[in-house]
């Protein structure tokens, strides 16, 4: 029976040795840690062992803002990966690890799909080697020990207020009920009454603290660095992970995790899976660590970076290319037909359901009308001074003459565009989209941060606001100020910038398309990530623990009568 599910296909395909995959790295037997068949964590001496090597080429994977569904921006890295070995060039892949909350709540598996995605699919869905729960226990284990400081509030020193601490604890599923919850309930000795809440794991600090390490020496530092709550009085202090001897623990929770995890795509090509932080809130990119050595593994690393060019690649420019050093040589950017369409404002796309049939049948009267999203991204890429190369991720649906409509609108932008069909031919299907990144990556680019760490909070969150989402201004609220006042008291002043917003716009409104001009980004709170590294401004109302859907993912999920999963993607 031909295969046709991405489960099918995965289970169809033939995989070589993990070991096989690493000598196609470069990487010795000696700096593996098989994971059972197919998995393995890499020693981060790697990073040393390969630094004399040739740099690959640096390639990040972006999108246009997304309808609710997804662009297929995991699907094109592995794609265009399988595509560049295709081609005669020796690439490595580099992508997030999934978080079982979208896994099993509405969105499906984070491995890619078709015949571009990351095998074995279902160990890459369904925890891989532990790094999501061991993020869940490191963060989890400091919350313990903040609620212990409180209720021993009169044999410690720390002076810790109840009413001011900001760590709440994670879970890595989709569980509204969480959100909003009061703890120590009970008798006297089940702690302080106080309210908090759950996040996902995706969102903790101590993921993005994690992906953006670069070291165990250094994750242990940033570690302690977490600033979780303030102390009482007329001029509060930061109280941190190590005012609570809580980050010695945390990092030997998180020594195994902070090891990169080796698997191989449907065409064996090597593919580095470690972390997954958040694309709303957080950095939305894997590992400095993976990239680090994937740098050094073939001609080419390609790297995916959540969401739309205004969101993942514009952290992967300024907050992850800055720690690791770093420099991107091209940038895709992928669109699909169905995006362009919505961002005409004639079509409303919604997460579980069908696409409406007008938005199917053809049209390339709507693709031009939704290309202003498409050159504003276009324009994000450019503000950093890289070359970016449009991929349209090709569906069975779209037709001709729309395809020519994004060709059209590339080539009026001045930059390269390739169809890509990498879902349903593989590596071959990516062919032109392999030659077309090749060729952008050759060329001389005048890469450079958006904005430098010495300008005061304001301009930074004011730079980001006004250039890459086209907003006229930021309007701050009170306490937004006040945070600002406060964190460059405390001399975090030179941090870069994680903005908050939502992914559905260019925009802070969720309900805005194409390019919106003419408003003003509201900016209602600002909070510190001190050992991530980055001060985060949130703008709008940000969901950190997602609901499940009508009909969740989880609800399909089984075994058969000889123990297979089955309804996983």
């Amino acid at each position: 029976m031909t295969a046709t599910t991405s489960l099918q296909i995965a289970r169809a395909a033939t995989l070589k040795p993990i070991e096989d995959v690493a000598d196609m790295m470069g990487l010795g037997r000696h700096l593996l840690d098989p994971y059972g068949t197919g998995v393995a964590k890499i020693d981060l001496a790697a990073i040393d062992e390969l630094a004399d090597r040739p740099t690959a080429k640096y390639v990040v994977v972006s999108a246009v803002t997304p309808t609710p569904l997804g662009e297929g921006k995991t699907t094109t890295t592995i794609g265009l990966g399988q595509g560049l070995n295709r081609t005669g060039r020796r690439a490595v892949i580099a992508i997030r690890q999934p978080s079982l909350g979208p896994t099993l709540g509405i969105k499906g598996g984070g491995a890619g799909g078709g015949r571009s995605q990351v095998l074995p699919m279902e160990r890459l869905n369904l925890h891989l080697t532990g790094d999501m729960h061991a993020v869940t226990a490191a963060h989890n284990q400091l919350a313990a020990m903040i609620d212990n400081a409180v209720f021993r509030a009169t044999t410690s020193d720390l002076d810790l207020d109840p009413a001011a601490i900001t760590w709440r604890r994670v879970l890595d599923v989709d569980d509204r009920s969480l959100r909003n919850i009061v703890l120590g309930l009970g008798g006297r000795g089940d702690g302080v009454p106080r309210q908090s809440g759950f996040d996902i794991t995706a969102a903790s600090e101590v993921m993005a603290t994690l992906a953006l390490s670069r070291s165990l020496r250094d994750l242990r530092d940033r570690l302690g660095r977490i600033v979780v709550g303030y102390t009482r009085g007329p001029r509060p202090r930061p109280v941190t992970a190590e005012d609570l001897h809580a980050a010695g623990t945390m990092t030997v929770l998180l020594r195994d995790a902070l090891k990169p995890n080796l698997l191989q795509t449907h065409e064996n090509t090597p593919a580095l899976v470690h972390c997954g932080p958040f694309g709303n809130i957080a950095t939305g990119n894997s590992s400095v660590v993976a990239d680090l050595i994937g740098i050094h593994g073939g001609d080419f690393l390609v790297t995916e970076a959540g969401f739309g060019a205004d969101m993942g690649a514009e952290r992967f420019f300024n907050l992850k290319c800055r720690v690791s050093g770093l420099t991107p040589d091209a940038a895709v950017l992928v669109t699909t037909v169905r995006a362009l369409k919505m961002h005409s404002g004639r079509h409303k796309v919604v997460a579980g359901r069908p696409l409406p049939a007008e938005l199917l049948a053809e049209n390339p009267d709507d693709v031009y009308a939704g290309a202003d999203n498409l050159r504003k991204q276009i324009d994000n890429i450019e503000l950093h001074g890289v070359t970016p190369v449009v991929a349209i991720n090709a569906f069975g649906d779209d037709h001709a003459s729309e395809h020519a409509a994004i060709r059209d609108i590339a080539s009026r932008a001045g930059v390269r565009c390739a169809v890509s069909t990498h879902f349903t031919d593989g590596g071959a299907g990516a062919a032109e989209l392999a030659d077309a990144v090749a060729e952008a990556a050759a060329e001389p680019n005048d890469f450079g941060y958006l904005y430098s760490t010495e300008v005061d909070l304001w301009k930074k969150i004011e730079t980001i606001a006004t250039r890459v989402y086209g907003a006229d201004g930021v309007d701050y609220s009170a306490d937004a100020t006040k945070s600002l006042q406060r964190y460059t008291r405390f001399g975090w002043g030179g941090l870069p910038i994680c903005m908050a917003k939502t992914h559905l716009s260019l925009s802070s409104d969720p309900t805005l398309r194409g390019a919106p001009i003419g408003w003003r980004l509201p900016v209602r709170e600002v909070r510190a990530s001190v050992g991530a590294g980055f001060i985060y401004p949130i703008c709008g109302q940000m969901q950190t623990m997602p609901g499940l859907g009508s009909d969740p993912a989880a609800a399909h999920i089984d075994i058969d009568e000889g123990g297979n999963t089955v309804g996983l993607f």
